[in-house]
């Protein structure tokens, strides 16, 4: 099956913003002008495309990231392209446009993680009243992790109290100074009718409420001048990233569109400007010129770099793949879904070379080779068969067993290993157990179904109780969770109160010997180790060092002892909670000819570990959450106080419009509920957003109930 579209147009886009902000609504408005679909679904009727699952009709939020294909211009339309004249100069050609339509609440934040891991450009949604929102900062900044260019679209101007220019000032300087308004808004509100087009110094004005009847007019009088300066200041952008147009603008020439916009295209490539369009997606205006945005300056998969891997056999060497089909096969699997009608759902990425229905590939994350049985392109939960998928398309597989999310899938071949996705680690844990016996089975596997999907979902069992322990990003997570198993999975089950996910570091260095000696008759057992742990940065991974000289110990123990520490970091000294931001270096010991063994010096290990971190000045880390509170100003001093109470930080209060919002710093735990306390604080009027932030020392009160809960705990459990 040949290429539907040539490489150089296709797009893989992902909707990206806070919550609310407006990212279904202007998907939904895509697929309806692209023709993908005829009647136009809304968020509030719960009739949407992208928001297919049952918790994200009835709560009017995206919970999972849904990934559609169109197309655009519309190949039945390019001849009367919106009525517009086209130069000879300007040529028009359908792009294939792959969309994920990702969300916004935090705590379902590994879907845009992953998703933009994956996407060669994205769409940044702003709320015309709100501006730049905390999600919109954690989004943005994942976006510039990735490298993913931009173009900014502030929605919802339609609404009470939008202001395009105070949503420009907020991006200026909450995002980057790098953003320049491509269009202004002609009305404001109930009166917003169109939209000035500063490049080409033309206006276009709505004349129907589906928003495709457009008039393209000159720009109304009393906006000339602002136009201009925007424009001048637009221009001046471009040209700074060509010298040839440098020197000419510097002499007085001003260069045409059409050089102007080549210019512009690398600039966004670069991730040097960020497009600013408006619009309003609900009352259909604005998002034919964003889907113009999109072909015109966001790249394809041959305009990013090429993708980056290593050699299986040496993990030093670097290898390089480029996106074309006579390449060998390289794909990133980047989300698993669990679909009731065909299975297990590998998404993918292809980037590099073709792949076809029935044949092999390697999982060089995991070294097995796997059958891909059938290839379909996703439209949120409808499935297209296709036979081949080609370089630089996004499309999934049904039935691989052994492949989850971050693994990399390529040609046997020719292996190379990519870069997998990190994701945070889970802030709050429930326990949770089947109500009947019968629930028991069918629990577990619905548990290891949901883990599969989801790498910010983690389950255990807890040791001293023996209760099924889940871990997510917050309440509403774990809410989404136990409401997916018993509608997908029909598991009832009961969840304890939500707990905080505590850890443990320290703060200092210190070394400690750990020594293993048993005798029973027969042979005995022999380890031993000097231990030095010192403190890591916050967030960083574990590091084990080999400082052993002179054989002190064989390097075949070496392993065991790593393996000791690192089951010794998953219960504390102080409080049992996970030991985190650590290294452990080994740097001396000793060992038996005869008597010495892995389990020895892995014991020896532990032990030598738990003994250092008790000297190393240890502390019981807790989550802290960013934290914005929108509320009238008459409610001001009760939200202020309420959240002081909870020791909170202010770190920001401003106004907004006839609103306050207060910025904060808050610990998880004290958090639980607040939802509801807000609501009657404020007579239902204030909101809240809060998102995950960093881990801090507790204080030392909530320190010591800790200690003495832990206590209480194992206490119980003798």
């Amino acid at each position: 099956m040949p290429r539907s579209y040539p490489i150089e147009r296709v797009r893989n886009i992902g909707i990206i913003a806070h919550i609310d902000a407006g990212k279904t609504t202007v998907t939904e408005r895509v697929l309806f002008y692209t023709g993908k679909k005829h009647k136009i679904g809304e968020v509030h009727e719960g009739d949407t495309t992208t928001d297919w699952m049952e918790q994200e009709r009835e709560r009017g939020i995206t919970i999972t990231a849904a990934a559609v294909t169109c197309f655009w211009p519309r190949p039945d339309e390019i001849s009367t392209f919106r009525n517009i004249d086209i130069s000879k100069s300007q040529k028009i050609e359908t792009c294939q446009i792959n969309i994920i339509d990702t969300p916004g609440h935090i705590d379902f934040t590994a879907e845009v993680q992953r998703s933009l891991r994956v996407l060669d450009g994205g769409v940044v949604v702003f709320d015309g009243v709100a501006g730049v929102e905390p999600q919109s900062e954690t989004v943005y900044h994942q976006a510039e992790k990735f490298k993913v260019p931009l173009v900014a679209f502030v929605n919802k101007l339609d609404r009470m109290g939008a202001d395009f220019f105070a949503d420009l000032a907020s991006i200026h300087e909450r995002l980057t100074e790098a953003a320049y308004p491509m269009q202004l808004p002609i009305g404001t509100e109930e009166k917003f009718q169109g939209v000035v087009n500063l490049l080409d110094r033309t206006a276009l004005i709505w004349k129907d409420d589906l928003g495709k009847d457009m008039e393209v007019i000159a720009i109304p009088e009393d906006l000339k001048a602002t136009a201009e300066k925007w424009r001048a200041k637009l221009v001046e952008a471009i040209v700074e990233h060509d010298e040839k147009l440098m020197n000419r603008y510097l002499a007085g020439d001003e260069p045409s569109v059409e050089e102007l916009k080549p210019v512009l295209r690398k600039a966004v490539i670069a991730s040097k400007i960020l497009p600013v369009f408006c619009g309003s997606a609900l009352k259909n205006k604005g998002v034919q010129l964003l889907l113009d945005a999109v072909v015109a300056y966001l790249p394809s998969p041959l305009d990013v770099p090429s993708i980056q891997g290593h050699d299986l056999n040496d993990k030093n060497k670097s290898l390089e793949r480029h996106a074309s089909d006579t390449e060998p096969f390289s794909a990133l699997a980047f989300k698993i879904a669990a679909d009731p009608f065909v299975g297990k759902l590998c998404f993918f990425r292809v980037y590099s070379g073709s792949i076809k229905a029935g044949s092999y590939v390697l999982n060089a994350t995991t070294g097995n080779q796997e059958r891909v049985g059938r290839i379909v392109r996703l439209h949120a939960n409808l499935r297209e068969d296709v036979t081949e998928v080609f370089a630089g398309e996004i499309a999934a597989i049904v039935g691989l067993k052994n492949t989850f999310t971050g693994h990399t899938l390529c040609d046997p071949g020719s292996p190379l290993l990519l870069e997998s996705i990190s994701f945070p680690d889970p802030v709050i844990a429930q326990a949770i157990e089947p109500k009947t016996k019968a629930d028991q089975e069918k629990m577990g596997v619905a548990l290891q179904k949901l883990s599969e999907e989801d790498p910010t979902f983690k389950v255990h069992t807890d040791e001293e109780t023996m209760q099924t322990i889940i871990e997510g990003m917050g309440e509403l997570h774990l809410e989404i969770i136990v409401d997916r198993m018993k509608r997908e999975f029909k598991v009832e089950a009961t969840v304890g109160k939500p707990q905080v996910a505590y850890k443990e570091t320290i703060l200092a260095s210190a070394e400690a010997e750990g020594k293993y000696i048993r005798q029973s008759g027969g042979r005995g057992q022999y380890g031993h180790c000097w231990l030095r742990v010192e403190p890591r940065p916050r967030g960083g991974e574990f590091e084990f060092l080999d400082e052993i000289k002179g054989g002190l110990i064989p390097r075949e123990f070496l392993p065991a002892i790593e393996k000791g520490v690192t089951e010794a970091m998953t219960r504390g000294v102080i409080a049992g909670y996970p030991v985190v931001d650590v290294a452990a270096a080994v740097f001396d010991g000793s060992y038996h000819d005869v008597d010495s063994s892995e389990a020895a010096f892995k014991i020896a290990g532990s032990m030598a570990f738990q003994a250092a971190v008790r000297k190393a000045n240890p502390v019981i880390l807790e989550p802290i959450m960013k934290i914005q509170v929108i509320t009238p100003e008459q409610f001001m001093g009760e939200v202020i106080g309420n959240l002081n109470s909870k020791r909170t930080k202010i770190t920001e209060m401003r106004d907004r419009g006839k609103t306050k919002v207060v910025d904060g710093e808050v610990p998880l735990a004290e958090m639980f509920g607040y939802a509801t306390e807000l609501r009657s604080l404020t007579q239902g009027r204030a909101a809240s957003t809060m998102e995950f932030h960093e881990y801090q020392p507790v204080p030392r009160q909530v320190a010591e109930k800790l200690i003495g809960e832990y206590d209480t705990e194992r206490a119980k459990g003798r």
